[in-house]
C-alpha cells in the first residue's frame, strides 16, 4: 500500500464516519468491528455521524492494529458501506 502522509491520516482521524449500508458480507474481522460499532451507535444513541477518533479510543488500537484499522476503513469506504465526511 505505500506510506500515508501525516496530513491525510490526521484528517481521517478528525472526520466523522457514516454507515451507509448495514452489511458485513465478505468483510474481515476489523471491518465487522467497525460496522457493528457504527450500527450500535445508531441503535443506542440515534447518532448517525461517529468520529473516527472515537472509534480508535473505543477499540484501544496501537501500532500495527491502528494501520489495519485505517486500511479497513478505506476498504469499507471503497465498497460504499461507510462514508468518511470531510476527508
Amino acid at each position: 500500500m505505500g506510506k500515508r502522509s501525516r496530513v491525510e491520516a490526521s484528517r481521517m482521524v478528525s472526520a466523522p464516519a457514516i454507515l451507509l449500508q448495514n452489511t458485513t458480507w465478505k468483510c474481515g474481522r476489523v471491518e465487522r468491528l467497525v460496522v457493528n460499532y457504527l450500527r450500535d451507535q445508531i441503535r443506542k444513541f440515534g447518532r448517525v455521524r461517529t468520529p473516527v477518533k472515537e472509534m480508535l479510543q473505543h477499540f484501544k488500537l496501537k501500532g500495527k492494529q491502528k494501520s489495519e484499522f485505517f486500511d479497513a476503513i478505506k476498504r469499507l469506504e471503497r465498497r460504499r458501506i461507510i462514508k468518511i465526511e470531510g476527508f
